[in-house]
């Protein structure tokens, strides 16, 4: 009966309903004809389902009724691509003979899945057919790609529907958008050695990759090259290099290609410039090369070191743009054309020989040692020798300088051609002028200045007569007083000295003379005048109390020191001053006759003063006392602590008129030296040396500070100067 009704659908294929369904969702249902109801015989459709690109197909089977049959010879389902069937279904699900999909999900390989139900020219049962679904779904290409020559050479990144490729750090992506290759076409090298690696060595180098690498170097160097460690680019065992080679161009010359395992033999191109041509095709897990190369050019003659001396490096062999440094050995110079200098370069040239020739060592000299202002230098040895470790001695003129700091004025010469001192290094030490050290010793008694006695020459060598005259606008304008010599330039006096007497202003520096080193101001032929060069009068003098009376008169010229000239020392900067009842000296060339008064000697013309310096010894009188002395007197009398006095109570010894601005000098119990520790100010209306009228001087222990800043010190005044 099956084989009659067979032949009877042969009969009649051309009967059968068949038709087509092209679908282009992302997802849907298909289902057998009439389904849920029975499907009809003779019938038969296809589903031709696409998904774009980069998708797959899934196909899942809800329900499955089909006519049993073997080997699906009647009804059937077929899940199929272009060239490949996926499978094929029949029969019923509630047996376990049949090939039913159950759970089975189809998945297409690519994009495109076809689907077909055939059903014969009859039903023997009523068959409910089936319900299926399916759906696209992503394709991940990273981790499911097959074709190993369309995956990415480092990354790959999936995305819905594709994927693509990157790169590591120092790649960039090839034209085929999955293969890496590295941009290694400016490679230049320009030092005498080195080394030189594939991309990424000893790791595999990139694909599809063309590098460069240019050794230049100056001519007359020759290039070397030597692979190394393990050689491995991509070969092939019939043609020579087809896919990844090295080659290298040398000028004319062209060594390589080279490829495979074997290291090529050391290579000597004869070049100063070369190039290493490196292709790599787009396949191939090879681990490259390394190559060191160096350059030698010709060589020049074995260097000796010159005597005394020595070369750096020293060897052997030297080639084309060796250098060598000549040194001496410490205490030696190198003499090269008869210019002295620590180290000298040579070059080995191109053509073989050095640059210069190797000069001579020759023992340091320092040469004849500098003069010192007030100073003179000693050799050590006879000859005057002033070679490397010679000595010499500076000393200061004696006894009117003195070195700074003390310092023993030996120098050395060093290695480096310079006399050098322990302390002072390179710089000369300095002469300092020796204050209040007369080259006479004073006398241990003396009297006075009023009825006193004269002063020997050279006693008081600090003593300064300063001359003023101004006569451009009042007739007989002129005066003069005392100062003391504190350098070879500077003047300490009064303030009152330089302030005209007939006109309350202050002179100028044009209307100062100054004279040292004078005795008789009858012959001033063997003293030293000065121009004054600025006066420097303390910004807070007050004329009608004289109080804060001290000035500083700067010379035009530096006076020579001699036994006749010779700075004072300047006091410790203490408030209290000097000590009362101690004694002191004072000299001048004012008033030398008792009984006259300053107001006479203002009002005539009578020549009362001394032709010879006097001096006369006083005593300091306690303050109190001081103060009480003018304050029981009738005027306005002010005796300040800036100011003390010196005197006898009895009278008789005084200084006077003209006197004003000499130094009242004690000699300091510490270091034997004069001090200046007072200035000749002023006095009460009577005649000098009258009983209980003491002389006022200005305290210069208050000014030290002030002084020093003026000065400039130790420029100016030098710190020997003042009294340590």
């Amino acid at each position: 009966m099956r084989w009659l009704l067979l032949c009877h659908a042969l009969c009649f294929w051309m009967k059968t309903l068949a038709h087509t369904v092209e679908l282009n969702n992302m997802f849907g249902q298909i289902q057998s004809p009439g389904y849920p109801d029975s499907y009809p015989s003779d019938s038969e459709v296809t589903w031709n389902i696409t998904a774009p690109e980069g998708f797959r197909i899934k196909l899942y089977f809800m329900h499955f009724n089909l006519e049993s049959s073997y080997l699906c010879e009647y009804d059937y389902v077929k899940v199929e691509t272009e060239d490949q069937v996926l499978a094929t279904f029949c029969g019923r699900e509630t047996t376990d003979t049949e090939q039913t999909p159950g759970q089975e999900v189809v998945l297409s390989p690519g994009s495109f899945m076809s689907v077909t139900f055939r059903s014969d020219f009859s039903n023997e049962e009523r068959f409910t057919g089936f319900d299926a679904h399916y759906v696209a779904v992503d394709v991940d290409e990273c981790t499911e790609q097959e074709d190993e020559e369309l995956s990415c050479d480092h990354y790959c990144h999936n995305y819905i529907g594709g994927y693509y490729c990157s790169c590591r750090f120092g790649y960039i992506l090839h034209t085929d958008n999955r293969t890496c290759r590295v941009e290694c076409s400016d490679n230049l090298f320009t030092q005498r050695t080195g080394v030189i690696t594939s991309p990424d060595f000893p790791n595999p180098y990139p694909k599809s990759s063309e590098c460069l690498y240019t050794i230049e170097l100056e001519e007359g160097f020759m290039i070397s090259l030597q692979f190394e460690d393990i050689f491995d680019v991509e070969d092939h065992p019939e043609v020579p290099c087809p896919y990844d080679y090295i080659k290298i161009n040398a000028g004319s010359n062209v060594f390589g290609p080279f490829c495979g395992e074997k290291i090529p033999e050391p290579i000597n191109t004869q070049s100063h410039r070369i190039q290493i041509l490196f292709r790599s095709d787009n396949s191939g897990e090879n681990r490259g090369w390394r190559l060191s190369y160096k350059a030698e050019g010709n060589e020049c003659p074995e260097l000796r070191p010159p005597t005394h001396g020595k070369i750096e490096p020293l060897q052997t062999k030297y080639s084309f743009k060796d250098q060598v440094l000549i040194s001496c050995d410490t205490g030696y110079k190198v003499l090269k054309d008869d210019v002295e200098m620590d180290t000298f370069q040579i070059e080995c040239l191109k053509d073989g020989t050095w640059s210069n020739k190797i000069p001579i060592c020759k023992m340091a000299d320092c040469g004849i040692p500098a003069k010192l202002e007030h100073g003179l230098v000693i050799f050590s040895s006879r000859n005057n020798i002033t070679t490397y470790k010679s000595e010499i001695r500076y000393s200061c003129q004696q006894p009117y300088y003195k070195m700074l700091h003390n310092i023993t004025g030996i120098y050395t010469c060093s290695a480096q051609g310079a006399w050098v001192n322990e302390v002072l290094g390179r710089s000369l030490p300095t002469c300092l002028p020796v204050c209040g050290q007369p080259s006479r010793s004073l006398p241990n008694l003396v009297k006075r200045i009023i009825g006193g006695r004269n002063a020997e020459p050279g006693l008081f060598p600090w003593q300064a007569l300063i001359m003023v005259e101004d006569t451009s606008r009042v007739p007989n304008d002129k005066w003069f007083g005392s100062g003391a010599l504190l350098s070879e330039s500077w003047i300490l006096t009064a303030a009152h000295v330089l302030r005209s007497q007939r006109r309350d202003n202050t002179v100028t520096k044009d209307h100062i003379t100054v004279y040292l080193g004078l005795h008789d101001v009858r012959d001033k032929s063997g003293a030293h005048n000065r121009s004054a060069a600025q006066v420097l009068l303390h910004p807070d003098f007050n004329i009608q109390t004289y109080n804060n009376d001290i000035a500083l008169v700067q010379l035009q010229e530096p006076v020579p020191l001699g036994p006749h000239v010779m700075p004072i020392c300047l006091p410790r900067p203490e408030p209290t001053g000097p000590t009362p009842h101690m004694l002191g000296l004072v000299a001048g060339w004012g008033i030398s006759n008792p009984n006259v008064t300053v107001d006479e000697i203002i009002n005539s013309g009578t020549r009362t003063l001394s032709d010879v310096l006097q001096y006369v010894k006083l005593p300091v009188v306690p303050h109190a006392e001081c103060k009480t002395s003018y304050e029981s007197r009738s005027g306005n009398y002010s005796v300040t602590e800036n100011m003390f006095c010196a005197g006898y109570y009895e009278g008789g010894k005084d200084t006077c008129l003209g006197d004003s601005g000499g130094a009242f000098v004690i000699l300091d119990e510490l270091s034997h030296l004069w001090v200046a520790q007072g200035l000749v100010s002023w006095g009460g209306p009577e005649e000098c040396g009258s009983k209980q009228v003491y002389g006022v001087y200005t305290k210069v222990s208050n000014y030290v500070n002030w002084v020093s800043e003026q000065l400039g010190s130790p420029q100016g005044l030098g710190e020997l100067q003042v009294n340590r």
